[in-house]
């Protein structure tokens, strides 16, 4: 009975699959390397062949450029909302539902939404409208993805505040990276391309610095290097047969070394295309009414950025860490264990124990990887 409702389920999802709208994204590596213009491009070859598509959401940034390949294309008029006094715009989800284009183009895939609207993110308006069966074509920057998010805060000093889970990038059909070198895209900053003028000299000194955006290009390199890995594993049948990879991130209620083995680990099975698990193991000295209240917020807040990058998190009450790891990478036949550096609790309690030399026996047998995150 329980292999044919599972079988049912599956043969569900295959037919929402189909119905579903396909997905494209471009990228880059900053704004202001031609993402909004590509998409425009693209909207107006589509029409040009007899495809019904429409703008649903374009940010031209006064671009000159930008603005001239608006005109001529089918807009759908923004919804009005007030918000502390003033007007403002928003994607109108609804009437792209209704009108139900062909493809329709949405700027700003991780724009958030002003308070009133249906969804939070833009990405969350995205995904209903390709469960309607639209096809969407959208924009991201490399610095807007959830898992790099350290990264980018170490590389340019911003903590960049609007971001999308890596699941988001991991459902498009396709990801097509707008590329430009260093010297072109600070050259197209000093024209007055990208920014106002009264911007570009902050620009230059922060954001906009030649090694940071170096750095940027080559994350978002690989980052669609890696989308066409997995696209290659998932659809070409003669490619060699991949190990089916299952990770489990194995955290405590450490705030920031948490949200890095979370983060990471998101990285690593974003990019072999797999199935993910967060542990948290709630020992007698973490129970409710003894840890501190701050470490259940963090804890809490891991855990649903956990669940925003697409892990199914794995929570279990035991005194033995260790017996209690296991027992769920047996359960969930898991092929990689990823934990923080030595310096962690979780790692302590795992060396306190005398279980730590039947851990290691148990991922040696099994053929299961330990990686130790920095």
């Amino acid at each position: 009975m329980e292999d044919t409702r599972k079988s049912a389920e599956e043969f569900l999802d295959l037919i929402k699959k189909s119905r579903r709208g396909k997905f494209k994204i471009y990228i880059g590596m900053s704004a202001g390397v031609g993402k909004t213009f590509r998409m425009l491009q693209e909207a107006h070859a589509l029409l040009k062949n007899g495809i019904d598509v429409k703008v649903g959401y374009i940010e031209t940034h006064n671009r000159k450029d930008t603005q001239a390949m608006v005109s001529g294309l089918p807009v759908i008029p923004r919804r009005k909302l007030f918000y502390k006094g003033r007007e403002l715009d928003e994607l109108d989800l609804q009437a792209v539902i209704n009108l139900r284009p062909e493809v329709v183009i949405i700027d700003e895939l991780a724009h958030t939404n002003i308070e009133g609207s249906k969804n939070n993110k833009r990405w969350q308006d995205v995904m209903d409208i390709l469960d309607a069966g639209i096809n969407v074509v959208s924009a991201v920057n490399i610095q807007h993805i959830e898992s790099l998010n350290k990264d980018i805060k170490e590389i340019t000093g911003v903590d960049v505040k609007e971001r999308i889970p890596d699941s988001v990038l991991a459902q498009a059909d396709e990801v097509v990276n707008i590329d430009l070198t260093a010297d072109e895209l600070i050259a197209r900053l000093k024209e007055g391309k990208i920014y106002e003028p009264a911007k570009i000299e902050t620009a230059l000194k922060h954001f906009f610095k030649s090694e940071h955006i170096l750095q940027l290009r080559e994350m978002a390199l690989k980052e669609v290097a890696s989308q066409v890995v997995r696209k290659v594993e998932a659809e070409v049948t003669s490619v060699r047969p991949a190990k089916r990879e299952r990770f489990l991130a194995c955290i405590s209620s450490n705030e920031i070394t948490a949200k890095t083995v979370i983060r990471k680990t998101a990285r690593l099975a974003n990019y072999y295309n797999s199935k993910w698990y967060v542990m948290y193991v709630q020992t007698p000295k973490e129970a409710p009414d003894r840890i501190a209240l701050d470490k259940q917020r963090y804890l809490i807040n891991n855990l649903k950025l956990a669940t925003e990058l697409g892990a199914e998190i794995i929570k279990i009450k035991s005194s033995n860490v260790s017996k209690a790891i296991i027992a769920q990478c047996e359960e969930r036949r898991v092929t990689t264990i990823c934990v923080g550096k030595p310096h962690l609790n979780l790692v302590r309690i795992i060396l306190a124990t005398n279980v730590f030399n039947e851990l290691l026996k148990k991922l040696s047998t099994n053929n299961i990887d330990l990686v130790i995150l920095s």
